[in-house]
């Protein structure tokens, strides 16, 4: 049987195989080698020779046919193990390289897309590019170091820690105190509007216990993070003073404050 195709069809020895089983409509799984062998050899016979690297990949994939189907008229003996079929390592390769010849395709078919769509360049609106923050966070921060807050929170507890007998302590059952952050936000706030100038220092050691002067003192970081309130300090390890930058809230401002203290 005589078989006609055009060498640019196909890209290797595998592609032909593919073409060869598709044509004959045959399981992929269960190739008639004696078939695709011959199939395959009467290609290569007729195929251009002016490639020597191409022709050399089309020869080594016939020997490996030819191998392959005198192992297979071969006479098996008998016995109790199983003995591999010779063509799995060839239905293997014919797997791996139908995926990757899928693949391709699907990438192929999206660059095509990809190079007839047209994208608009990205626009930032004017009152968003002409938007200013109500709070300054450098002037806000100015002179407030992260170590200067930890070493007065440090302080703090100390104070409490002492503040607790070691003996009396252990007496009786400890409930568990609850608080939370919105809660002392309130506080604060009140706080402020009574006193224009008060001390950071002060304002947690009113707190009664530990748990209290912690919540207490993410409630100040979370005003001093929304713009609420001031914080300045003349020199390290001084008492930290507290001033309400402007209590008189927009409607913005309102909302804001009223999602933190429903957290």
């Amino acid at each position: 049987m005589s078989l006609s195709v055009k060498l640019e069809a196909f890209e290797g020895p595998l592609d032909l195989l593919l073409h060869l089983i598709d044509k004959n409509k045959v399981n992929i799984y269960d190739i008639p080698i004696v078939q695709i062998t011959s199939q395959y050899l009467e290609y290569v016979e007729t195929m251009d020779r002016t490639d020597l690297n191409l022709v050399s990949d089309f020869l080594v994939m016939a020997a490996t046919l030819l191998d392959i189907k005198s192992r297979m008229l071969l006479p098996v003996e008998e016995t109790e193990e199983e003995i591999e079929d010779p063509r799995q390592e060839l239905v293997e390769r014919l797997l791996e390289y139908k995926m990757y010849k899928y693949i391709s395709g699907e990438l192929r078919e999206l660059e095509t897309e990809a190079s007839q769509s047209m994208y608009r360049e990205g626009s930032v609106p004017k009152e968003v590019a002409e938007y200013e923050p109500p709070v300054s966070l450098e002037e806000l921060l100015n002179g407030l170091t992260l170590e200067k807050l930890n070493e007065i929170f440090k302080s703090i507890m100390r104070r409490q820690t002492d503040k607790i007998d070691p003996i009396r302590s252990k007496f009786g059952k400890i409930e568990r105190e609850k608080f939370r952050v919105s809660d002392k936000i309130r506080h604060i706030l009140d706080f402020s509007h009574a006193h224009s100038r008060y001390s950071f220092r002060n304002l947690l050691e009113s707190q009664a216990s530990k748990t209290e002067v912690v919540v207490t003192f993410l409630a100040v970081l979370e005003l001093m993070k929304m713009g609420y309130i001031h914080l300045t300090q003349e020199h390290i390890h001084d008492d930290i003073i507290i001033e309400p930058v402007n209590m008189e809230l927009t409607e913005e401002q309102e909302r804001e404050l009223e999602a933190a203290l429903e957290a």
